[in-house]
């Protein structure tokens, strides 16, 4: 019998937590909020210099995982800090460090809402790096799709073909956007947006 998240293979992974898209719910919005001022009241805005809402739940009107996708800067001498990371255990949360990767440097990363008989509650993830961090070019795609809503409406298309043909693959799915994530922000530098 599995113990905790620690023990889950990626098969167990892409077996209890597949792929689902679902309709935008306008109460993601609302749910960010609220778990960003839990945090912000056990973390402090001292140690956090910035918080956002980005991923898919934070543009509205496409379909998505119903995740809501949390970035956090902090500074560089408190990534992966025990500290820290025993504060966001206390608020449900199971810390997995994420190795350096495709040009972005490893980070702090927490999932809460995960059970281990594959039943969801509200799915929580947060990526936590200093601002220098490859991972905040996330919060300028979503900013360029929220602005730009033919482009956010294309990439809810790729999402549903790849969430039919990745169901059961996570890392697939989420490697299978990667060539439209760059391609949209090659677009945002080519034309300054």
């Amino acid at each position: 019998m599995k113990k905790s998240l620690y023990d889950l293979t990626r098969d167990d992974w892409n077996t209890l937590f597949p792929v689902q898209l679902v309709e935008h719910d306008a109460r993601w919005k609302t749910l960010y909020r609220e778990e960003e001022q839990r945090i912000a009241e056990k973390i402090g805005r001292d140690i956090i210099i910035r918080i956002e809402h980005f991923g898919s739940t934070s543009i509205p009107g496409i379909m998505a995982k119903p995740y809501i996708d949390i970035i956090i800067e902090i500074p560089e001498n408190l990534l992966f800090d025990e500290e820290l990371i025993g504060n966001f255990e206390e608020l449900g949360y199971t810390h997995f460090k994420v190795p350096e990767r495709n040009g972005i440097d490893a980070y702090m990363s927490f999932g809460k809402g995960y059970n281990l008989n594959g039943k969801k509650e509200q799915i929580y993830h947060i990526h936590m790096c200093p601002g220098e961090n490859a991972m905040w070019k996330q919060v300028d795609f979503r900013d360029y799709l929220i602005a730009n809503p033919d482009r956010a409406r294309a990439y809810e298309r790729l999402k549903t073909e790849l969430a039919s043909k990745f169901s059961n693959d996570r890392g697939g799915y989420v490697l299978a956007k990667t060539d439209f994530v760059n391609e949209t922000l090659e677009m945002m530098e080519k034309y300054g947006q």
